[in-house]
């Protein structure tokens, strides 16, 4: 209903920008094109532009000659006819849609995830070739040919998937590529055979785990992370071997120069470095340098640790003053309580930090509140359905959340800036619920308790101009509030 408000009032301001239509010519003209107007945003609802096309067509051809007469001051009598054969074939268009939406299921779910990989960008002669079988399909249902347009759907699904796996490799796999090429024209192939076979042994893992599994991009990614690593380890090498082999230099030369980072390292250690053995000594040497700082910093946190209880014990004795003084002592064991309190809370929050591997979750505060943003947690797209997969880091939220007793829960949705600002703020709080239900019946908690909320893609906390940002935007945070009753 507010989406018709919103149509009609547009259309009035056109309307009132249209030279020659008076305020008059306005109002009658809301009343004749309303019946028409809420028809097609119906239509446009059902996806009736695609799913319909024909129909469509027709029913805009109406509604424009209808339009144009009536700016023109043409016979109303006229304007109405056209206006009721639009309405009527948008009412026709919309049911076709609808019929159409069950038939071409998939290749409609195969679009929208086309869409949503940024195939109609990443490769724009697929993602036209899916878009004409699509619309062939779409039209052979309209002349009641069910079995051309199955066939024709399904060769669209087919297409459309090509698109978002070919959009999806390009994301994750573009830079390597590019890398790839720029150590090949190195020779890293004659200079740095090994490490570029490496590279290009991880980048076909990589491009294999996403042809596996396009949704779960997290060791794709890991993978082309390591990948560029070597192509970038080859250029160098390459580049390096090179300019040995043009200086000619000799065996020792080289080695020598191999010699003099560990001699560095070690000179900052105040470690004398010999070779005169090879490099087994001074390299057991640094590192028994290195772990001898980390035994003297575990040293360090013990003794932190002994300072703050001995911190504890003189706030003791100053209550003690305090009752012995008279003084403020109420004062004094409130501001105890109130850090006491808070160091519990602390110890809560690394408590809960340490159920959760960085791939699952983030742990943190925002004030009194402690947040779980729930990096592991993915829908499929368009949908508010919680997968099976996700069920053993929902059971890590619910340990949690019972580390907090009586707290309230607060189950916040957000989504990337993809697609309209409605459709992102309804599917987020979908989500959101979806979560909230499903916490509340596991852990049989009071209704009460929870809550939900969608933000749609109104905050977000990286680009989405990049896909690793929109994958961050993407998400579920768990704001737990607990009870902090100074006891």
């Amino acid at each position: 209903m507010i989406r018709l408000q919103l149509c009609a009032a547009a259309i009035l301001l056109l309307f009132r920008a249209a030279p020659g239509l008076g305020a008059e010519d306005q109002g009658t003209r809301l009343l004749l094109f309303r019946a028409a107007d809420a028809a097609l945003e119906t239509a446009r609802e059902a996806r009736a532009e695609q799913l319909s096309p024909n129909n469509f067509k027709l029913a805009m051809k109406s509604y424009r000659a209808a339009e144009g007469r009536f700016q023109r001051g043409g016979n109303l009598d006229r304007v109405r006819s056209e206006l009721a054969t639009a309405t009527q074939s948008f009412a026709a268009a919309t049911e076709a849609a609808k019929q159409a939406s069950v038939t071409l299921a998939n290749a409609l779910k195969g679009r929208d995830a086309a869409l949503a990989a940024g195939a109609s960008k990443q490769d724009p002669a697929a993602w036209e070739k899916a878009e004409r079988e699509f619309t062939l399909a779409a039209r052979e249902l309209e002349l009641g040919n069910l079995e051309n347009a199955r066939e024709r759907g399904g060769r669209a699904e087919s297409l459309y998937r090509d698109a978002e796996l070919t959009a999806i490799k390009q994301a994750y796999l573009g830079d390597i590529r590019n890398l790839l090429d720029t150590a090949r024209q190195h020779k890293a192939k004659r200079y740095a055979p090994l490490t570029l076979a490496r590279a290009e042994g991880l980048a076909e893992q990589a491009e294999r785990e996403l042809e596996n599994n396009r949704y779960d991009a997290d060791l794709p990614r890991s993978l082309a992370r390591e990948a560029a690593y070597e192509a970038r380890h080859a250029i160098y090498l390459s580049g390096y071997v090179r300019a040995l082999r043009d200086r000619n230099a000799s065996e020792e030369e080289i080695i020598l120069e191999w010699e003099q980072p560990l001699r560095e390292v070690a000179a900052a250690a105040d470690l004398v470095a010999g070779f005169d053995d090879g490099f087994a000594a001074p390299t057991a040497a640094v590192k028994d340098f290195i772990e001898a700082l980390r035994a003297e910093n575990r040293d360090l946190q013990e003794e932190i640790k002994m300072n703050r209880q001995r911190i504890v014990g003189l706030e003791d004795e100053i209550v003690d003053l305090d009752e012995r003084l008279g003084g403020v002592r109420e004062e004094r064991v409130m501001l105890a309580q109130q850090l006491a309190m808070q160091e519990r809370v602390r110890e809560q929050v690394r408590q809960v930090d340490a159920m959760f591997d960085r791939q699952q979750a983030q742990v943190f505060r925002e004030g009194n509140d402690i947040l779980i943003r729930l990096i592991g947690l993915g829908f499929p797209v368009g949908t508010a359905t919680i997968e099976p997969r996700h069920r053993e880091l929902l059971a890590q939220v619910q340990k949690a959340i019972r580390v907090f007793p009586r707290s309230q829960l607060i189950v916040e949705g957000h989504t990337d800036s993809h697609g309209s600002d409605d459709l992102n703020l309804k599917l987020s709080r979908q989500r959101a619920e979806a979560v909230r239900l499903y916490l509340v019946t596991e852990m049989r908690m009071d209704p009460a308790r929870a809550s939900a909320t969608g933000y749609g893609e109104t905050v977000p906390v990286a680009n989405n101009e990049t896909p690793e940002g929109r994958a961050r935007n993407r998400r579920i945070d768990i704001r737990i509030r607990p009870v902090l009753n100074i006891t």
